[in-house]
């Protein structure tokens, strides 16, 4: 299975960016997919995920940080996952890290893979 996100890069507040991330070795539509990201001495967190798309419904949720500005989509044809990110401010700086899971039985076990990452940074 590999994770291989792209597009990062530097740019200027209020710039956009478009993430995005190609998935190989597994059904990417059965996964739930997820954008993360890290920056320098802080803990990882969740940034924008996309339900699977085994449903009639797609979900999306966002960080309140950047509800508004960030836009997650899927192209399971494709097997990519896009995070469209408008008006960028510094604290987006991070390293953002592709995520997919599933649940895979009763117990709750879950299949879980991450990419390697992409630097976005944003100057003010």
């Amino acid at each position: 299975v590999q994770l291989v996100e792209s597009g990062g890069g530097l740019v200027h507040r209020g710039d956009s960016l478009r993430l995005s991330c190609a998935t190989s070795g597994l059904a990417m539509r059965y996964y739930h997919m997820g954008w993360f990201r890290q920056a320098p001495g802080k803990e990882r967190e969740g940034v924008s995920c996309i339900s699977d798309a085994d449903h009639e419904t797609i979900t999306t949720i966002d960080a309140d940080s950047v509800k508004g500005r960030f836009t997650i989509s899927r192209d399971n044809a494709k097997n990519t996952v896009d995070l469209q990110m408008d008006s960028l401010k510094p604290e987006d700086t991070a390293v953002y890290y592709c995520n997919a899971y599933r649940v895979v039985n009763v117990e709750g076990a879950r299949a879980e893979y991450w990419g390697q990452g992409t630097q976005v940074t944003v100057s003010s």
